[in-house]
């Protein structure tokens, strides 16, 4: 699920920065461990996307 609002954030306009930076800021709330995992998500994600250009 993480993957595809990640992807929509992109689509939308959100700058690879912004969404690290959300996850980092959540990272209170939901935990360290949550948003490094998340983190990592979203790396596979910004890979995939410089393979498809």
């Amino acid at each position: 699920q993480l993957r595809i609002h990640i992807g929509a954030a992109l689509n939308v306009g959100l700058t690879r920065e912004e969404i690290i930076e959300a996850i980092l800021h959540a990272s209170v709330y939901a935990g360290f461990p949550r948003a490094l995992n998340a983190t990592f998500v979203a790396r596979e994600v910004f890979t995939e996307r410089d393979a498809a250009d």
